[in-house]
């Protein structure tokens, strides 16, 4: 197992970035005995709501992101709090973030985000039968457009490139759509 060969020296704290802390980890690799100095950000787990409404439409979000300094359409989503559940992140993220609610909820799986540098996980949940709630409650700095889309429509998004955020392409996978088409038995295909 590769693992067997790092062998960890020394780990220490660095930055607080208030969304992840940087770690720098020393380790010696074996049989070599080289010693490397090796970043981590400790990100906390996030969660993907790929939500239906009874109409069998998907909830989207439209939003800016700093990083590529453009807007992206998104499931909704965001962090985990400490100790919180997947599924009750999701749900909590899914009704602050579009105004939508109820349905059932069920645990997808999670991937992770970028193993070679951070540590956390991203959570998909899939929540059928939502139906508007009430208003939205964004955080200060979270300007989102929601929008639904019929399910059918979802293979065409992803083929045009108009959803391109990887963790939600993640997620979209893991419900059954990808960008040649939904896949035959999958959870977007369940009856709502």
């Amino acid at each position: 197992m590769p693992e067997q060969h790092w062998q960890l020296l020394d780990s220490r704290p660095g930055e607080d970035c208030r969304i992840f802390r940087v770690r720098w980890d020393r380790y010696r690799l074996l049989p070599a005995e080289r010693q490397g100095e090796f970043v981590v950000l400790e990100a906390p787990d996030w969660v993907n709501v790929v939500a239906l409404t009874p109409q069998r439409r998907v909830v989207l979000v439209r939003q800016f992101r700093h990083g590529v300094r453009q807007a992206t359409l998104e499931v909704p989503g965001g962090m985990i709090d400490p100790g919180e559940d997947p599924v009750a992140a999701a749900l909590r993220e899914l009704e602050e973030e579009t105004g939508y609610g109820g349905g059932e909820a069920r645990l997808l799986g999670y991937v992770l985000p970028n193993p070679a540098f951070m540590n956390n996980r991203c959570y998909t949940v899939l929540v059928r039968g939502v139906t508007l709630q009430g208003q939205t409650q964004p955080d200060v700095f979270e300007l989102l457009e929601v929008q639904t889309t019929p399910v059918e429509q979802l293979p065409e998004l992803l083929a045009r490139g108009e959803i391109r955020n990887a963790m939600v392409v993640a997620a979209l996978a893991a419900a059954g759509a990808t960008a040649t088409g939904l896949v035959p038995g999958s959870p977007l295909l369940e009856e709502v």
